[in-house]
C-alpha cells in the first residue's frame, strides 16, 4: 500500500510518511456483547499503520471514527487486580504530592467509570469532574462521591472553561486520530495564568515494535506513541514537559507538563529518536512474522494434542490476538476476573467470558495469559483451585 501525497501526519502535518503494517477486517469496537450473534456481526475495519519520518508518530491511515460506538459502556477497568491497584495508588500519590493537589480541582478526560478520578479525590480531598461518552453516573462507590461530577460526552472546546488544577488523561489519546488538534484544545484549557498541570498516560509503541506484540494493535487504537514522539507533540503544542517516564513494567508512557509561552527546546535523554524508531519500524515486519508463526504453531499443537485451552484476559489484547490469528475452535472460553465482563461475549470471534471459578469444572490444560504482568496472580489463583495447567504468557 502507498500513502497518497495529500496525507499528512496528525501530530506534525508532515507528508513524509511510510506504510508498514496491515491487518484487514478486524473488529472496530472493543465493546462486549450479550450474545454470540451480536458479537460476530459487529462493524469491522482495516488497519494500515503509517510511520511519520519527521516526528516518529504512528497512526492508522484507515481509521474511521464513525465505526466506533464510544457511548456504549465498556467495563475496561483493571481495578480487580492487586498488581494494577498498587500501580494506581502509587501514581495517584505521586501526582498529588508533585502538584500539591490538596483541596484542588481535577478534570479527567476519558474517565471511564471514574475509579482513578475518585482515588485522586479521596487521597487529596479534591473535587473532580470526569468527562467520557461512556461514563455511568451514580455508579462509583467512594468516600469522595459528593465531590465528584461526571459528564457523559466527548471532551471539546466547550469544556475548556472548567476549573482545573490538574487535567488528567489516561489511555485516551491513543483513541484520538487528530492528536495535535485535540492537544491544542487541552492547551487552551490549561491557560498559563491558571497554572494548570497536565498529565497523560498512553501505551508505549516502542515495546510493541521491538517485541512484535501484534495483539497490542487494534482498530480503536488509531494513534501510537513512543516516549520521543509523545514529548515532541506536547512541545509543538506549547507545553513544557516536566516529567517523562516509562511505567507499569515499561508498558505505559507517563508525561507531565505545564503550559508555556513558546515551544520548549528541552529534550530528555530518555526520548526515542526518529532514527531509532525508523529502525524499529523496519524490523517490525520480520519480528511480527516470527511471532505469528510461533503462535500458529501453538494453535496447531492445541488442535493436534486435543488440549483444552483458555485465554486469561478479555480486553483489547485478547480481541486482537484472536482475530489476527483467525482463531476458531482452538479456544472455547475466555477468563477474566472483572465481574462486569463475565457472561459477555468478545467481539469478532464471539467467545464467552467466564469467571476464574469456572476453571474448577473446565480444568484446562493450557492457559494463555494475555498480559505477562499478571502471571504471578494467575498462578496463585490456579494453585488455590488445585489446577496444574500450563501457562503460556503472550510475550
Amino acid at each position: 500500500m502507498s500513502v497518497t501525497e495529500d496525507t499528512i501526519c496528525p501530530s506534525c502535518t508532515s507528508r513524509d510518511l511510510l506504510f508498514f503494517y496491515e491487518v484487514k477486517n478486524v473488529p472496530a469496537n472493543n465493546i462486549l456483547f450479550s450474545n454470540n450473534n451480536e458479537a460476530v456481526s459487529l462493524p469491522r475495519g482495516d488497519i494500515h499503520l503509517v510511520f511519520c519520518k519527521s516526528c516518529g508518530f504512528i497512526f492508522n491511515l484507515d481509521f474511521i471514527p464513525s465505526k466506533i460506538d464510544y457511548s456504549s459502556p465498556a467495563p475496561e477497568e483493571q481495578g480487580f487486580s492487586p498488581t494494577f491497584n498498587a500501580f494506581a495508588q502509587r501514581l495517584a500519590t505521586h501526582l498529588i504530592e508533585t502538584h500539591d493537589l490538596y483541596g484542588k480541582h481535577i478534570l479527567e478526560i476519558g474517565c471511564g467509570r471514574g475509579a482513578f478520578l475518585a482515588l485522586l479525590c479521596e487521597l487529596g480531598n479534591n473535587f473532580g469532574i470526569g468527562i467520557d461518552p461512556s461514563t455511568i453516573t451514580g455508579k462509583i462507590r467512594s468516600p469522595a462521591s459528593n465531590r465528584l461530577k461526571f459528564i457523559r460526552d466527548f471532551y471539546s472546546e466547550y469544556y475548556t472553561n472548567l476549573k482545573a488544577d490538574l487535567i488528567c488523561c489516561r489511555h485516551t489519546l491513543e483513541h484520538i486520530h487528530n492528536t495535535a488538534e485535540f492537544l491544542n484544545i487541552v492547551r487552551h484549557a490549561a491557560n498559563k495564568e491558571k497554572n494548570t498541570a497536565v498529565f497523560f498516560e498512553v501505551p508505549d509503541v516502542s515495546r510493541i515494535l521491538i517485541e512484535a506484540t501484534f495483539w497490542d494493535i487494534n482498530y480503536e487504537h488509531c494513534s501510537y506513541f513512543n516516549i520521543g514522539s509523545l514529548a515532541r507533540l506536547f512541545r509543538s503544542c506549547k507545553f513544557e514537559v516536566t516529567n517523562l517516564q516509562k511505567e507499569y513494567f515499561d508498558q505505559y508512557l507517563l508525561i507531565e507538563a505545564k503550559p508555556a509561552n513558546r515551544i520548549s527546546e528541552r529534550v530528555y535523554e530518555i526520548e526515542d529518536s526518529v532514527t531509532a524508531t525508523s529502525q524499529n519500524v523496519k524490523m517490525f515486519s520480520s519480528r511480527c512474522q516470527e511471532k505469528l508463526e510461533f503462535w500458529k504453531s501453538q494453535m496447531f499443537r492445541i488442535r493436534k494434542e486435543k488440549k483444552k485451552a483458555i485465554i486469561w484476559g478479555s480486553g483489547s489484547k485478547c480481541i486482537s490476538f484472536m482475530t489476527t490469528l483467525a482463531m476458531k475452535n482452538e479456544i472455547e472460553y475466555i477468563v477474566d476476573i472483572n465481574p462486569n465482563r463475565q457472561g459477555k461475549f468478545i467481539p469478532g470471534v464471539g467467545k464467552q467470558i467466564m469467571p476464574p471459578e469456572f476453571l474448577k469444572v473446565y480444568k484446562p490444560d493450557i492457559v494463555i495469559v494475555m498480559n505477562p504482568v499478571y502471571c504471578d496472580e494467575i498462578k496463585q489463583m490456579l494453585n488455590e483451585m488445585s489446577l496444574t495447567a500450563e501457562l503460556i504468557p503472550c510475550s
